[in-house]
């Protein structure tokens, strides 16, 4: 069995993951991206994902940017390949 626990973040409404990102974001950016690197196997995800969760810096950046593409475009893209 295939379960996509990216895609079930995604379907969540999007005022739900607002909420999230507001309140998480720093948090769901990190593990998001290593769960997505399980799926996809794209390293480049990997290694953002691990760098998102252990600095400070990396993690505003990633929520920031996580909040506006959830706005945006209803998902996380930004190096979530």
């Amino acid at each position: 069995m295939n379960v996509n626990i990216t895609g079930m973040y995604e379907d969540l409404p999007k005022l739900v993951k607002i909420i999230l990102q507001i309140f998480l974001g720093g948090l769901i950016a990190g593990v998001y991206r290593i769960i997505r690197f399980a799926e996809t196997k794209n390293v480049v995800t990997l290694v953002v994902g691990i760098l998102v969760l252990v600095t400070g810096v990396g993690n505003m950046i990633a929520w920031i940017v996580d909040l506006v593409t959830e706005i945006l475009y209803n998902k996380i893209t930004v190096f979530a390949a």
